[in-house]
């Protein structure tokens, strides 16, 4: 059964989490939400639209066909998107620092992650550099009042900061790149979110094998005496039950309960997980479609309190999850 919006002055959106690539599963996502083909995008008979939460890039095989339809979708106004990490990571990549360089190092790792946006535009070479403007354009959050929107983390401070901000401003791209400054600080923390060391000796790998020294973490109900296990994203992932720093952890950004829904994506939560709000207000959209999970959406009518019942979802659901790993086991 529909929910319909009690407020009927209230848009209604469909949240979309992050893509990674992955047309077809993006057309039959609009498709079960009841959006139809109009020229290269999707429209709602009934008038709803689209928030993308970013990472459109990278990973799947139909990066381009993406990029077209969701904006399209942006041009006509059937949809709104917001810039992910990897649209930042893009960006940056590919733009000199005046040394020889980027703003951006390149790494094995990160040269693995774009190696399907590469492909994607390897016989559409001259579209990238627009593609490249476009991505610069794209606001870091949402905040339409009874809902906001952002890729990892809402963080006042660093909200506050970014502000009225885009990539489009040479000097603040650049601020943005140079670790160490308050607007790295600011975009690490709305695109990637909080991290905090993993304890002595051990090491984390992640979703695609990388081993790091650093978890991210929630950033909500950070009460007194967590452990790691109990702040670590996404839940479930590791196993260690040493408890946070208390000033650490007063240090990681937190979301009151009482404020507007907020959705994200980012997180990589495992494809099996259920379906579910993360907390009434909060509500992670990011299944590891990536990595061969589910597209997961939220259709959202104005309701303060997140339900269960809202999420829709295609794709399949394979098991996927991180471990940590003492270092002394590491050959």
């Amino acid at each position: 059964m529909r929910v319909r919006c009690a407020d009927m002055k209230t848009q209604a959106y469909d949240l979309i989490g992050d893509i990674h690539g992955h047309h077809a599963l993006l057309i039959s996502l609009l498709a079960e939400l009841g959006y139809l083909p109009q020229g290269r995008g999707f429209r709602h008979p009934e008038g709803r639209q689209v928030i993308f939460l970013g990472d459109y890039i990278d990973r799947g095989p139909q990066v381009r066909e993406v990029l077209h339809t969701v904006r399209a979708m942006v041009d006509s106004g059937m949809a709104l998107a917001i810039m992910g990490n990897h649209e930042y990571n893009a960006v940056c990549y590919h733009t000199p620092d005046g040394r020889g360089g980027s703003l951006r190092t390149w790494s094995p790792a990160k040269d693995r992650q774009m190696a399907a946006t590469r492909c994607a535009f390897a016989d559409h070479a001259s579209e990238w550099a627009g593609w490249l403007e476009w991505m610069k354009r794209l606001p870091m959050f949402l905040d339409l009042g009874a809902l906001r929107c952002v890729h990892a983390c809402w963080d006042a401070a660093s909200i506050s900061l970014l502000q009225g901000n885009r990539l489009t401003d040479e000097k603040f791209l650049r601020a943005s790149a140079m670790r160490g400054t308050s607007e790295y600080s600011a975009c690490e923390q709305v695109l990637k979110g909080p991290e905090i060391p993993t304890t002595e000796g051990n090491l984390y790998r992640d979703k695609d094998g990388t081993w790091r020294h650093s978890i991210r973490t929630r950033w909500w109900d950070l009460e007194p005496g967590l452990t790691i296990n109990d702040v670590v994203m996404p839940p479930g992932s590791m196993d260690d039950r040493m408890p946070v720093d208390a000033a650490l952890l007063r240090s990681l950004p937190s979301y009151a309960a009482e404020e507007p829904p907020v959705f994200f994506g980012h997180y990589w939560l495992p494809a099996t997980a259920p379906k579910t709000p993360l907390r009434s207000n909060l509500a992670c959209l990011d299944f590891s479609a990536g990595l061969g999970g589910p597209l997961v959406a939220y259709r959202w009518d104005g309701e303060t309190q997140l339900s269960e019942e809202k999420f829709v979802m295609v794709g399949e659901c394979k098991s996927s999850h991180s471990v940590l790993i003492p270092a002394s086991q590491l050959s």
